[in-house]
């Protein structure tokens, strides 16, 4: 596996299922990985598919979530086309995610 790329499991999600009523809500998977701080790219590419209330709806999921620098290791040019080409970039980033 790619060092480059890391884990983000929907510890949220789960942890969601363990607690009680009256405990705060835990953060989703998209603010986790918006204050992991090394998804950006991410945050962004998720933003960009339309996909922020998938990812914030009802999981569990785990996303297999390239850090900035994995992104950063494509070719040149790799992600600014992606952004623009909204079905393209949901679908690859609907294959790393996994109900």
């Amino acid at each position: 596996m790619n060092s480059g790329f890391r884990f983000i499991v929907a510890v949220a999600a789960m942890l969601a299922a363990l607690v009680g009523p009256g405990v705060a809500k835990a953060a989703d998977i998209v603010d986790t990985a918006v204050a992991a701080g090394s998804f950006n790219t991410l945050v962004t590419a998720v933003k960009a598919a339309g996909l922020v209330g998938t990812l914030k709806g009802k999981g569990p999921y785990t996303v297999f979530a390239p850090n900035d620098a994995a992104f950063a290791k494509l070719p040149p040019g790799t992600v600014e086309s992606l952004l623009k080409n909204k079905a393209k970039l949901a679908a690859i980033l609907k294959y790393h995610v996994v109900p």
